[in-house]
Protein backbone atom coordinates (compact mmCIF):
# COMPACT_ATOMS: atom_id res chain seq x y z
CA UNK A 1 0.00 0.00 0.00
CA UNK A 2 1.63 3.65 -0.53
CA UNK A 3 3.11 5.63 2.05
CA UNK A 4 0.03 8.71 1.24
CA UNK A 5 -0.17 11.69 3.71
CA UNK A 6 -3.69 11.69 5.47
CA UNK A 7 -4.76 14.21 2.95
CA UNK A 8 -3.96 12.75 -0.33
CA UNK A 9 -6.30 9.77 0.49
CA UNK A 10 -8.89 11.29 -1.46
CA UNK A 11 -6.61 11.50 -4.79
CA UNK A 12 -8.42 10.59 -8.00
CA UNK A 13 -5.56 8.18 -8.99
CA UNK A 14 -4.38 6.89 -6.49
CA UNK A 15 -6.46 7.65 -3.22
CA UNK A 16 -7.92 4.74 -1.41
CA UNK A 17 -11.06 6.76 -0.25
CA UNK A 18 -12.14 8.40 -2.92
CA UNK A 19 -15.26 6.25 -4.53
CA UNK A 20 -15.07 7.36 -8.09
CA UNK A 21 -11.17 7.14 -8.11
CA UNK A 22 -8.62 4.75 -10.07
CA UNK A 23 -6.86 3.45 -6.80
CA UNK A 24 -3.53 2.66 -8.55
CA UNK A 25 -0.79 1.60 -6.38
CA UNK A 26 2.77 2.12 -7.35
CA UNK A 27 5.57 1.00 -6.33
CA UNK A 28 9.81 1.78 -6.91
CA UNK A 29 11.82 -1.56 -8.26
CA UNK A 30 14.80 -0.71 -10.30
CA UNK A 31 14.82 3.29 -10.00
CA UNK A 32 11.43 2.70 -12.04
CA UNK A 33 8.20 3.80 -10.89
CA UNK A 34 5.46 0.95 -11.21
CA UNK A 35 1.66 0.45 -11.62
CA UNK A 36 -1.14 -1.82 -13.26
CA UNK A 37 -4.27 -0.56 -14.11
CA UNK A 38 -7.15 -2.06 -15.79
CA UNK A 39 -10.06 0.75 -17.05
CA UNK A 40 -13.54 -0.19 -16.51
CA UNK A 41 -16.64 1.08 -17.77
CA UNK A 42 -16.53 4.16 -15.85
CA UNK A 43 -13.16 5.16 -17.71
CA UNK A 44 -15.12 5.28 -21.13
CA UNK A 45 -14.85 7.95 -23.99
CA UNK A 46 -16.69 6.67 -26.33
CA UNK A 47 -16.53 3.25 -28.55
CA UNK A 48 -15.38 1.27 -25.57
CA UNK A 49 -12.23 3.34 -25.41
CA UNK A 50 -10.52 4.85 -22.39
CA UNK A 51 -11.08 8.38 -22.11
CA UNK A 52 -7.60 10.60 -22.86
CA UNK A 53 -8.08 12.60 -19.77
CA UNK A 54 -7.93 8.87 -17.84
CA UNK A 55 -4.54 7.74 -19.54
CA UNK A 56 -2.98 11.09 -19.00
CA UNK A 57 -3.69 10.79 -15.32
CA UNK A 58 -2.12 7.87 -14.61
CA UNK A 59 0.42 8.84 -16.85
CA UNK A 60 1.03 11.70 -14.79
CA UNK A 61 0.99 9.70 -11.59
CA UNK A 62 3.34 7.01 -12.43
CA UNK A 63 5.77 9.94 -12.65
CA UNK A 64 5.05 12.18 -9.91
CA UNK A 65 4.24 9.08 -7.53
CA UNK A 66 8.40 8.17 -8.67
CA UNK A 67 8.97 11.44 -6.29
CA UNK A 68 7.01 10.99 -4.08
CA UNK A 69 8.21 7.51 -3.05
CA UNK A 70 11.99 8.78 -3.11
CA UNK A 71 10.32 11.52 -0.50
CA UNK A 72 10.31 14.20 -2.93
CA UNK A 73 7.52 17.01 -2.94
CA UNK A 74 6.93 18.09 -6.73
CA UNK A 75 3.96 19.37 -8.72
CA UNK A 76 3.85 19.01 -12.79
CA UNK A 77 5.22 22.10 -14.05
CA UNK A 78 4.52 21.10 -18.14
CA UNK A 79 3.50 17.42 -19.46
CA UNK A 80 3.51 16.75 -22.77
CA UNK A 81 1.75 13.21 -24.08
CA UNK A 82 1.37 11.01 -27.46
CA UNK A 83 -1.13 8.86 -27.53
CA UNK A 84 -0.07 5.63 -29.93
CA UNK A 85 -3.58 3.67 -29.75
CA UNK A 86 -6.80 3.33 -27.88
CA UNK A 87 -7.16 1.91 -24.89
CA UNK A 88 -10.30 -0.53 -25.00
CA UNK A 89 -11.66 -0.70 -21.50
CA UNK A 90 -11.02 -3.90 -19.77
CA UNK A 91 -7.51 -4.25 -20.96
CA UNK A 92 -4.96 -4.02 -18.61
CA UNK A 93 -1.74 -2.31 -18.81
CA UNK A 94 1.28 -1.49 -16.79
CA UNK A 95 2.73 1.98 -16.23
CA UNK A 96 6.28 3.19 -15.40
CA UNK A 97 7.52 6.37 -14.93
CA UNK A 98 11.61 7.05 -15.38
CA UNK A 99 13.62 9.70 -14.34
CA UNK A 100 15.59 11.22 -17.47
CA UNK A 101 17.53 14.07 -15.44
CA UNK A 102 17.46 16.11 -12.57
CA UNK A 103 18.59 19.53 -12.37
CA UNK A 104 18.00 22.06 -9.36
CA UNK A 105 14.17 22.61 -8.77
CA UNK A 106 13.56 20.77 -12.28
CA UNK A 107 13.07 16.78 -12.27
CA UNK A 108 12.66 15.69 -16.00
CA UNK A 109 10.04 12.46 -16.39
CA UNK A 110 8.83 9.91 -18.77
CA UNK A 111 5.81 8.04 -18.05
CA UNK A 112 4.99 4.95 -20.64
CA UNK A 113 1.60 2.75 -20.42
CA UNK A 114 2.05 -0.41 -22.14
CA UNK A 115 -0.41 -3.20 -22.94
CA UNK A 116 -0.11 -6.38 -21.04
CA UNK A 117 -1.04 -9.00 -23.29
CA UNK A 118 0.84 -7.38 -26.21
CA UNK A 119 3.93 -5.34 -24.66
CA UNK A 120 2.33 -2.16 -27.07
CA UNK A 121 2.73 1.04 -26.14
CA UNK A 122 -0.46 2.93 -25.45
CA UNK A 123 0.80 6.32 -24.85
CA UNK A 124 3.57 7.85 -23.26
CA UNK A 125 4.16 11.41 -21.80
CA UNK A 126 7.03 13.47 -20.89
CA UNK A 127 6.90 15.96 -17.45
CA UNK A 128 8.75 18.70 -15.99
CA UNK A 129 8.18 18.72 -12.27
CA UNK A 130 8.90 21.74 -9.54
CA UNK A 131 10.02 20.62 -6.32
CA UNK A 132 8.36 22.00 -3.48
CA UNK A 133 10.23 25.12 -1.46
CA UNK A 134 7.86 24.50 1.66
Amino acid sequence: MNPLRSDANHCFVCGPSNPIGLKLTFEIRDDVCHSLFTPGKDHCGYDGVTHGGIVFSALDDVMANWLFLKGLKAYTAKCDIRYRDTLQIGTQVRLEGHCLRQKARLTQMKGIMIREDTDQVVAEAEAAFMMATD
